[in-house]
């Protein structure tokens, strides 16, 4: 999908988009770079409880790091 910018640096959410994401008159978005490629993304509303349990499948780094303090401790670091 392809939008024009206008003079003023604006674009045009189509509205298929805006219905998927529910974005409403005032809904925010934050602009993403990632070095080449610019993202919107539907801003959160509460960022902490809407990202509660999303690494929850994933395992806690937690051992791995106090091992690798524990090595350098014994480097002498």
């Amino acid at each position: 999908m392809t939008v024009a910018v206008s003079t003023k640096g604006w674009i045009v959410i189509p509205a298929e988009l805006r219905r998927k994401y529910d974005l409403q008159p005032g809904s925010q978005v934050v602009l993403v770079d990632y070095g080449g490629v610019i993202a919107i993304v539907p801003a959160l509303t509460d960022p902490i409880e809407e990202s509660a349990g999303w690494l929850k499948e994933a395992p806690s780094l937690a051992p791995a790091l106090r091992q690798e303090r524990q090595r350098e401790r014994q480097r002498g670091r």
